[in-house]
């Protein structure tokens, strides 16, 4: 199968590869990998490491300035502007790459599209901001919806489902439909089932196996609303996670193996971007599927 293209607001973009690859670029300072921080503690860094990706294979950049890792507190807006906006001001002048904005926050999202950032990744699908999809719809610009429990100083404290899947998918169906309502494409929803936001060892896993499933349930959700959409692109953001070192024993550093495993196995189940800080390996390791599959 031909993976569909990825719509933005005036073009689309293709991979031959079973996936897309998003790269990370994390300018919080305090992301959950110290390898994140090291390579991107001030704007030029970023840049360079966003350039190094691009080089590499990815297909978008996703800069985010406040982390959500687990434990974590929110950050203010104009903290979260003064980190992100000179990234993605200095990387369009190098680049035409899609550029992902990881916020949750109307006003980073309006400031970054101004500056020429295409897709909004949003791990409160839409709920933080009342502002935010009227922003998106406006824009015409794809937008991620992620599956949490919670904010993330406290979403490691309650992690039980009845059956993790079919909440997770009528969460992102609600969601979905609420986007489309209000205006946004319904091919231009993207959604990510949130492994580590608020989800055990063994949810995370299900998760993983089940993308497929999910997609299927929200898209019939939306046509049965009157949407019309053949096809959601399912966004796996999997990445160096703590379950991954829970399963494999190995710390943050350590987990690249596990990661090219996991993200391997979430794309044959369904997801078409995987999320990842190391490009390279993820592209080799979806070349070499590719020629397998």
């Amino acid at each position: 199968m031909v993976l569909p293209a990825l719509k933005l607001a005036e073009k689309e973009i293709k991979t031959d590869y079973p996936a897309f690859i998003m790269g990370i670029v994390n300018v919080s300072g305090n992301s959950f990998w110290e390898g994140s921080n090291a390579v991107c503690r001030d704007t030029d860094m970023a840049v360079e490491t966003a350039l190094k990706m691009i080089e590499e294979g990815a297909n978008i950049i996703d800069i985010g300035g406040e982390t959500t890792k687990p434990g974590s507190q929110y950050v203010s807006a104009e903290e979260e502007l003064e980190r992100v906006i000179p990234v993605v001001k200095k990387l369009r002048k190098k680049t035409d790459i899609p550029v992902s904005i990881d916020t949750r926050k109307a006003v980073v999202m309006k400031a970054a599209l101004e500056e020429g950032a295409d897709i909004l990744n949003d791990v409160s699908a839409l709920e933080d901001d009342a502002d935010m999809v009227k922003l998106a719809a406006d824009w015409k610009i794809p937008v991620v919806l992620m599956h949490k429990r919670g904010i993330p100083s406290e979403m490691q404290k309650n992690t039980a489902y009845g059956n993790v899947v079919e909440e997770v998918a009528a969460y992102l169906a609600e969601r979905a439909v609420y986007a489309w309502k209000a205006g946004v494409e319904a091919d231009k929803i993207i959604l990510d089932y949130g492994a580590g936001f608020g989800k055990d060892v063994q949810g995370n896993i299900e998760l993983v196996k089940h993308g497929s499933e999910i997609a299927g349930k929200v898209l019939e959700k939306l046509n049965a609303e009157g949407a019309d959409c053949k096809f959601l692109h399912v966004l796996a953001g999997l990445s160096r996670k703590s379950f991954i070192g829970q399963i494999t024993g190995r710390e943050t550093g350590e987990r690249l193996y596990g990661t090219i495993a996991a993200d391997l196995f979430a794309v044959q189940h369904g997801a078409s971007i995987i999320r990842v800080h190391d490009v390279a390996a993820a592209k080799d390791s979806l070349a070499v599927y590719r020629s397998v599959v």
